[in-house]
């Protein structure tokens, strides 16, 4: 995922836990903030030490990112993303990780349920 698709700074990361709407489920909470005049999502993750070792928030890290890959095109583009990981997401695997992420993405209404 490119830089400019994440939430780096503190005080970006503060903008949107202030201003912005959250929604949760068992394995992940998640802020969304509505940026106008922005070109694609940025998302900003947090992975507690509580979670596990670094080698284990850092896989947790990446299968987010690659989940949000995958959803992108049914993203709002002009949107900041803060994801928040909590413990059951360390015995996850990939698959397990992007179905529970898409149940609160869908919930949050941010993105649409497919006809399955």
């Amino acid at each position: 995922m490119k830089k400019e698709f994440r939430i780096k700074k503190n005080k970006e990361f503060q903008e949107v836990f202030k201003k912005g709407q959250s929604f949760a489920n068992r394995q992940f909470v998640v802020y969304k903030l509505s940026k106008k005049n922005q070109d694609h999502f940025r998302i900003g993750l947090s992975v507690s030490k509580k979670i596990g070792n670094a080698v284990t928030r850092n896989r947790i890290k990446r299968y987010i990112r690659q989940a949000f890959l995958e959803l992108e095109h049914q993203l709002n583009p002009a949107m900041d993303y803060v994801i928040i990981a909590r413990k059951p997401v360390s015995d996850m695997s990939y698959e397990e990780v992007l179905n529970s992420l898409s149940h609160v993405l869908k919930i949050a209404k941010i993105i649409i349920k497919k006809n399955e």
